[in-house]
């Protein structure tokens, strides 16, 4: 019976690995999607600095330690609720009154507006937007887009529009420049393509496909034995 049941956890968990992969490949062509992967054990952290560590000859010992997942930075968007979101996607735009936006139209934090006689936009990798307004030639500073990166970015929580949510497992958010500290450029006129493989998601496919069958031949053997037990007890 033991078998049974170990077969069957295990096309469970194949089940849920073909899911996984088959999200995969449907955000093929997603901006900034991250593929994901089933895991059996959690994550491990990045350990910069670890705590308890001796820092100096004369015993010194590191009070806290810093522990970073990729550290690569997201936009702060805030949501209709006045929460933030976060995302990966660039793809913004203007609304009505020239605020810069998402394309469902959420505020990009902080809030910077285009003038309506604004005849181009630059946005530096640091981050500082400017444009040239009809009639002059120099170029006026808007303001200055932000950065945010978490200790654990694999624990944020995806809500679906490429946004995710801070949870307790992600960290708190932490606010920075671009070009600094590992938050990352940022690239005028250019999107962040998903990171998912046709070739690797179709291997990977085939191989759960593969333990899921194997699973399922482990059930149907235990079955065959136990009616062979069966009939000879009868």
């Amino acid at each position: 019976m033991r078998a049974l049941h170990t077969a069957a956890t295990g096309m469970v968990a194949q089940e849920l690995n073909v899911q996984v992969i088959s999200n995969n490949i449907a955000n093929m062509r997603t901006t900034g999607y991250k593929r994901q992967r089933a895991e059996f054990q959690d994550l491990l952290y990045e350990h910069v600095s670890r705590v308890g560590t001796q820092t100096s000859t004369q015993g010194n010992i590191l009070p806290v330690g810093i522990d970073l997942g990729g550290g690569e930075g997201f936009f702060k968007i805030q949501r209709t609720d006045s929460t933030f979101a976060y995302t990966r996607d660039g793809s913004f735009q203007m609304d009505a009154q020239g605020r810069l936006v998402t394309a469902r139209g959420l505020l990009v934090q902080p809030g910077i507006t285009i003038p309506q006689n604004a005849t181009s936009v630059a946005i530096s990798p640091q981050g500082q937007v400017s444009a040239i307004v009809a009639g002059t030639t120099t170029p006026t500073v808007l303001g200055q887009l932000t950065m945010t990166r978490f200790v654990n970015k694999a624990g944020l929580q995806p809500i679906g529009d490429n946004l995710f949510l801070e949870t307790p497992a992600s960290g708190t958010p932490q606010d920075g420049q671009a070009s600094t500290d590992g938050y990352g450029d940022l690239l005028q006129s250019s999107l962040e393509q998903a990171n998912v493989e046709a070739v690797t998601e179709i291997a990977d496919l085939i191989a759960a496909q593969r333990a899921y069958e194997m699973n399922a031949k482990v059930i149907s053997a235990t079955d065959q034995m136990l009616q062979s037990t069966s009939a000879m007890i009868r």
